[in-house]
């Protein structure tokens, strides 16, 4: 049994609908348990946010998704990061989750696990790639080995149009007020990443 766990965090639920991707393309793979799970929102932004209802929507319609915790990701195998961008880094959300974890860090409880991020952004040069290659630092601290997402398998990078996806890991372009809905592109490569990941994990995990 594979365990891989998606921990994600989504204001308007742009990468909530990435992760629910990426948890279907983790259950592809034969014998993986898969784990969707939200980083919790701070207490002061819900109520700074009270009053935009697009915000409030995509809350609600992520009541049923269990918070994650830092037992999860020890029981993890493989753990599949989402989160939107924030200046090109990870929002504070989930940086908190990780600060907090420093007792796993000190033991090396995560060191050897498989990991990978996806992301959203507001605009093509908002934070695509840069959100996820910020992101790999504290990740590589923790000893998590990082899996990308390679062209030969994802063809769909190799475009023009303003889509999410490169190298480094699945995004989405949520636009400038939020409004875009998610490409069927970005879907499918979303999807490729969970399968890649579990993929992997298996079979580190089975050494």
């Amino acid at each position: 049994m594979t365990k891989i766990l998606i921990p994600y965090y989504s204001s308007y639920g742009h990468v909530f609908q990435l992760a629910k991707a990426v948890e279907e393309g983790a259950s592809r793979v034969e014998g993986a348990e898969v784990r969707l799970v939200k980083i919790p929102e701070f207490k002061e932004v819900k109520e700074a946010m009270s009053a935009q209802e697009a915000y409030v929507e995509a809350q609600k319609a992520q009541n049923s998704i269990q918070e994650a915790t830092h037992d999860d990701l020890v029981w993890a195998d493989g753990i599949i990061w989402g989160f939107p961008t924030r200046y090109g880094n990870m929002p504070a959300q989930a940086k908190q989750f990780l600060d907090s974890a420093g007792g796993l860090w000190a033991n090396g409880s995560l060191e050897g696990r498989v990991t990978s991020v996806f992301t959203s952004t507001g605009s093509i040069h908002g934070g695509q790639e840069t959100t996820i290659l910020t992101s790999l630092v504290p990740l590589l601290h923790f000893g998590l080995i990082y899996v990308g997402l390679p062209y030969g398998e994802n063809q769909e990078q190799l475009t023009t149009d303003g889509i999410g996806g490169s190298p480094y890991g699945v995004s989405t372009v949520a636009g400038p007020d939020g409004s875009n809905g998610l490409d069927e592109r970005e879907l499918t490569m979303a999807k490729r990443l969970g399968e890649r990941v579990a993929n992997v994990a298996a079979k580190l995990s089975n050494e």
